[in-house]
């Protein structure tokens, strides 16, 4: 049976899948890092659990008051709908093996502008082994595609938007200046978190376009965020 989309995809309750594996681990403070869908999660994990969240850095988060896709045509040319779940449930579940599925996503964008390790291990961790020797996608498309309705929904990128004004982390704002997304909606964010703004040379996966680059980046502006909210 399908998946009830509100139910299992809302960003309030992925925020509490998040705090589940958290309460499992027994960890009761933390510095969280969200890209894209994460970053809209991870402020409302903050929401959810004031003052247990000691800074945040917001990769392209999804929270915005308008839908995070401005409207276009489908792939097949008929206006309205979401775009990017309709690309999404054209996406290819099954593969006959990784090596092949490496392949194909080395070679168009927008993974082939992934560093080579971090699209190794998306592959890697991103696929499960089938009984049959072939390999499927972890998240199966229409999930995705769920996810990316989800996330034009109150209950989506507009409730991470509302909260944003009221984070008790001190949070820092990076976009990056070739992203397909306006840079003025980070910026947004930044100013309704009172925040610092960082334009990064990259597009939405900038953090995996450069690991070395991105591991600068998480620790000068974590530390950053963190050391000031002792």
């Amino acid at each position: 049976m399908p998946a009830h989309p509100e139910r299992d995809y809302a960003f309030e309750l992925l925020a509490g899948d998040v705090l589940a594996v958290l309460d499992a681990l027994g960890i009761t403070h933390w510095v969280a890092l969200g890209e894209s869908l994460g970053g809209g999660v991870a402020t409302l994990v903050d929401q959810a659990r004031p003052g247990a969240t000691r800074a945040v850095l917001l990769c392209e988060a999804i929270a915005f008051t308008a839908p995070p896709q401005p409207p276009r045509p489908t792939p097949d040319g008929s206006p309205g709908g979401n775009y990017m779940a309709t690309i999404a449930r054209k996406r290819r579940a099954v593969w006959p093996d990784r090596p092949t599925v490496l392949a194909s996503y080395a070679s168009r964008p927008p993974l082939d502008a992934l560093a080579p390790e971090a699209l190794a291990a998306y592959v890697r961790w991103g696929f499960v082994d089938r009984p049959d020797g072939q390999v499927e996608l972890a998240c199966p498309p229409e999930a995705e595609a769920t996810i990316f309705e989800l996330s034009a929904d109150a209950r989506g990128a507009a409730a991470a938007w509302q909260h944003l004004a009221d984070l008790h982390a001190p949070a820092v704002v990076l976009a990056g200046q070739h992203s397909d997304l306006p840079t003025e909606w980070f910026r947004a964010q930044a100013d309704r978190a009172h925040a610092p703004f960082v334009i990064v040379d990259g597009g939405h996966f900038f953090l995996q376009e450069d690991t070395d680059r991105a591991e600068h980046l998480v620790r000068r502006h974590l530390e950053d965020v963190a050391g000031t909210a002792r």
